[in-house]
């Protein structure tokens, strides 16, 4: 079985890491461990998988997260993820939004880790490729003490290869799942906890990290940082996270350079039926309080709109803007 670096992850984010997002992304970054946003066993196992779970190569490692609590169309769904070239399994048991909770997973199998144990395992029994789980600390009213490390051991256990855990728990009722972005309030030291008690596991921690100083202090106790919200508002973040944290000296990309790739990719996906909002929506924020940021956003909008039968490419458009640009 092949190890990855999960030193640092970003996060599955339902409507921004597509592909598209992913793809930028991996221009900023050689050695970030990349997720899709999360997909259920379900569509899986019966939707159209050329739309649900194509990517490009150059994504690669990433990881497939799905959701259920069917055993078998879980396994299934793995099987189907590890067939189509993903890096790893994920099993999404943190999201608290009511249409997941409906379906009896995410957030609420924290209750079941029986359950969850049995969908590891057979799991692990059918793929060649690591099996992950990403969790909250726990529910509701369950005891992080008692609660999480009795899920934590259920779980590592039944052989998942790492653990990512968003250090705060999960309300389920009364709360919105955007609430449950910043409610209740984070906590640490539960996480650093369960790699104490978990020492040979692998343990990543996920929730409001927003600087390189957070992920070193977080890199003092536990094994992995995965970002989330962070890279929506400022995907540049980015840019120097292989040499300050994987000693990657590779030659480094110049903005222009990065636009000009991802321009190439944008023109053959509008060719190929995307549309021009999808497309763009990952270069929206790159610019988010710096100078000139509107002018960058009014230049895409304009590219969005344009209606020529051929496309152009966005460092075309904006070469003007982009040659007074030194970051």
């Amino acid at each position: 079985m092949k190890k990855y670096n999960h030193k640092l992850c970003i996060a599955p984010m339902m409507d921004y890491t597509d592909s598209h997002f992913r793809f930028f992304l991996r221009l900023l970054s050689n050695n970030i461990f990349l997720y899709t946003e999360m997909i259920s066993a379900d569509a899986v196992v019966h939707g159209n998988r050329e739309i649900l779970l194509k990517f490009d190569p150059l994504e690669h490692p990433i990881a497939l997260q799905i959701g259920g609590s069917s055993i078998e169309k879980m396994t299934e769904a793995s099987l189907v993820g590890q067939d189509y070239g993903f890096d790893e399994i994920n099993l999404n048991i943190g999201c608290p939004s009511p249409r997941v909770q409906k379906g009896n997973f995410g957030a609420s199998l924290m209750s079941d880790s029986q359950l969850v144990s049995e969908i590891i395992s057979n799991i692990k029994k059918r793929v060649k490729i690591p099996v992950t789980v990403k969790c909250r600390l726990g529910i509701d009213d369950q005891d992080i003490q008692k609660d999480l490390k009795f899920f934590v051991k259920s779980v590592l256990d039944a052989g998942a290869d790492i653990l990512i855990i968003h250090a705060r728990k999960a309300w389920l009722n009364g709360i919105s799942p955007k609430e449950n972005r910043v409610l209740p309030e984070l906590n640490y030291q539960a996480v650093y906890d369960v790699k104490k008690y978990s020492k040979e596991a692998e343990i990543i921690i996920n929730g409001g990290i927003k600087s390189y100083e957070d992920i070193q202090d977080h890199l003092k106790y536990v094994d992995g940082v995965m970002l989330g919200r962070k890279i929506i508002s400022d995907p540049l973040f980015l840019r120097e996270v292989d040499r300050s944290f994987f000693n990657d000296f590779s030659p480094f990309k110049r903005l222009e350079d990065i636009i000009e790739i991802y321009s190439e990719y944008a023109d053959m996906q509008i060719k190929n039926g995307v549309s021009k909002t999808r497309i763009i929506k990952p270069l929206m924020s790159i610019f988010n309080n710096k100078p000139h940021a509107k002018s960058w956003r009014r230049g895409l909008d304009s590219y969005r709109n344009n209606q020529l039968a051929k496309t152009v490419g966005l460092s075309s458009v904006h070469k003007d803007f982009l040659d007074g640009i030194h970051i």
